[in-house]
């Protein structure tokens, strides 16, 4: 990888570290439905009008944007607005390549190996240490939405496999594909928040909408989402997934350092070993096929 690519994977990394703390002030003063209809709307406008629609059909879209975008964000800010550390949540949305494992044994068929099971086991553990600490510093019930937020973040990796097979060996612009699945969300987040925060609530918070959460909203859609994900997606195309993939294992590391140099949240000590339980098993999940064969080969 090139210094120049190096810098940008690293810079990505930061904004997605970032992005948790952003979520916490903007849930602050937003409903976290109504957060998410607006961090979808400004992703999609004027981007669309920049970008070509990918020929795909209109149920991979629907399919994405449910799951990867309205499913996983209405779980997290809602967990983050009640409660949930946004350094913890950074961690534990990490789970989600776990829960990807699951759906792919069930969906594509796809076998476990020795590591991915070793993995599995460790990063569990790890879950259950974290969720067993729960109490005024982290609500179960933010704990709980958040694991469901990393099983749609799942369920829309999946999509995402299913998308690169019905291109048929014809690559798919993945930012283009963001942009445009970014018109999905706006609807069914305003009809959730309609529903479940109500006319009163959209109404004071649009009327009394100050410049903290404009800024707010602006980084979620902008830097979170066009910019990261149009970096990663053009990594991904220019190196093999598994030299890209390892450094999303250090987006809870600057996630748990902006949640506590800027709220000041401090873990308790079951919340540490959870988290080296659980980035030991995504570790050995990543990296454990590639050390076996390494060990083969040398003895």
């Amino acid at each position: 990888m090139t210094l120049r690519d190096l810098l940008l994977a690293l810079l990505v990394i930061l904004v997605w570290g970032a992005n948790f703390v952003v979520i916490k002030a903007g849930v602050a003063e937003v409903p976290p439905l109504l957060l998410g209809a607006l961090r979808f709307t400004a992703a999609a406008f004027p981007a669309v009008l920049l970008f070509r629609r990918p020929a795909l059909p209109l149920r991979l879209y629907l399919a994405y944007g449910l799951t990867i975008s309205v499913g996983q964000f209405a779980f997290l800010f809602s967990a983050i607005h009640i409660g949930m550390p946004s350094g913890l949540a950074s961690l534990v949305l990490q789970s989600q390549a776990f829960f990807t494992m699951v759906f792919a044994a069930f969906w594509l068929r796809e076998r476990w190996q020795a590591p991915q099971v070793a993995g599995l086991l460790l990063a569990g553990c790890g879950l259950a240490l974290i969720g067993s600490a729960h109490g005024v510093s982290m609500p179960l019930a933010g704990f709980l939405l958040t694991l469901l937020a990393a099983t749609m973040w799942a369920a829309g990796n999946i999509v995402t496999r299913e998308i690169g097979h019905s291109a048929r060996g014809r690559p798919v612009d993945m930012q283009a594909l963001v942009v445009w699945a970014s018109l999905v969300p706006p609807l069914p987040f305003l009809l959730l928040s309609l529903l479940i925060e109500g006319p009163a609530q959209i109404t004071s918070a649009l009327a009394q909408f100050s410049l903290r959460s404009a800024a707010a909203v602006a980084y979620l859609a902008w830097a979170a989402t066009l910019l990261g994900y149009g970096i990663w997606s053009r990594l991904l195309a220019r190196y093999p997934a598994n030299q890209v993939a390892p450094f999303s294992l250090l987006v809870p590391v600057v996630g748990l350092a902006a949640g506590w140099m800027v709220y000041g949240e401090a873990l308790q000590p079951v919340h540490f070993g959870g988290g080296l339980l659980l980035m030991a098993g995504l570790a050995i999940n990543l990296f454990g096929a590639k050390l076996i064969a390494c060990w083969r080969r040398s003895a």
